[in-house]
């Protein structure tokens, strides 16, 4: 994200380049401030917030002034990466997760919403996969066959565009599993995250970590599953955030102690969670108070998943059956 904190500042800027369309000076406006709004660290004024509603609120409008920026400068790199990394967080943060979290009794709008969020997931995707598209003529085409010798020509400031991408479209293959069309892409996304993590591996404080982590424990063998392998960088993952991010602990506790009915590793991790002091990383202090809501709302529900007795504890003797 790269909204700048001078936010009246920039909303002046944008409306003074409207009566300029189709000139020199509007082009030049344009450029200047997309690139203010993709510099470096420019999102922390939504990134530190701890009032997730008003982020989530907000979002919109700066997801439609990207496009809208995006609109009159194409190419812009910076545009293509916010735009659609926006596109993939705010479908995962704020529609599919309180998509996830209705009751059994809302059933439809729980549908609805999941809908809306594959929409958004692969929204993101398309644009980045286009933006990758723009500086390797031939990548997106490629992604069916042949994609190695595009992907050795990426560089380092191209793991962004890969993590965003593979993130998008296998979010959305997580809620239509059957989609054959996404399953097709899922060795592809595989290929993007393993050549991201080959130029740079320590990406976003372990964020591709854990995205294996989360790909391995939830996909099925046949496309590259493997819970020991998901173990594995759960454990970087949390060596790489220093412990500061629940994220990961979250991520870990649904994706692979769930299916492997392990209810201590479950409670451990979403503990875990809740334990870290979202003021010690501010950064990161808007993801961390989600995924510390998202914990709450699977400890809540936690006989959804597993058997447990009237006293809210494993029932053991179920599982011996």
């Amino acid at each position: 994200m790269g909204i700048k904190q001078r936010g009246g500042g920039l909303f002046f800027l944008w409306t003074l380049t409207l009566p300029l369309a189709g000139c020199s000076i509007n082009r030049l406006a344009m450029r200047a401030v997309a690139d203010a709004l993709t510099a470096p660290g420019g999102g922390a004024v939504f990134t530190s917030d701890t009032d997730p509603k008003l982020v989530g609120d907000a979002l919109p409008f700066a997801i439609k002034l990207y496009e809208s920026l995006l609109a009159e400068q194409p190419g812009h790199r910076g545009l293509i990466l916010t735009t659609g990394s926006l596109f993939v967080m705010y479908a995962n943060a704020f529609v599919q997760a309180p998509a996830d979290a209705l009751p059994a009794s809302r059933f439809q709008e729980r549908q609805d919403g999941i809908e809306r969020a594959k929409g958004l997931y692969i929204r993101g995707a398309d644009m980045l996969l286009n933006g990758m598209e723009a500086r390797y003529k031939g990548f997106a085409k490629a992604s069916r066959e042949g994609l190695e010798p595009y992907l050795a020509k990426t560089k380092k400031d191209d793991v962004p565009f890969l993590y965003w991408m593979a993130a998008g479209y296998l979010s959305a293959f997580s809620l239509d599993p059957l989609n054959a069309e996404l399953g097709r892409r899922v060795p592809d996304l595989l290929a993007y995250i393993g050549r991201a993590y080959a130029l740079d591996p320590d990406f976003n404080r372990g964020a591709l970590d854990e995205f294996y982590s989360i790909a391995y424990a939830s996909l099925p063998p046949g496309l590259g599953g493997n819970l020991e392998r998901a173990a594995m960088h759960f454990k970087r993952a949390l060596a790489k955030s220093g412990g500061t991010l629940a994220g990961p602990y979250v991520s870990y506790a649904q994706s692979a102690a769930v299916p492997a009915q392990d209810y201590g590793a479950f409670t451990a991790c979403l503990e875990a969670a809740l334990a870290v002091d979202v003021n010690a990383d501010p950064a990161n202090r808007l993801a961390n108070t989600l995924a510390q809501e998202k914990a709450r709302v699977l400890l809540a529900r936690r006989g959804d998943y597993f058997f447990l007795n009237e006293d809210g504890e494993l029932d053991r003797e179920a599982y011996a059956e």
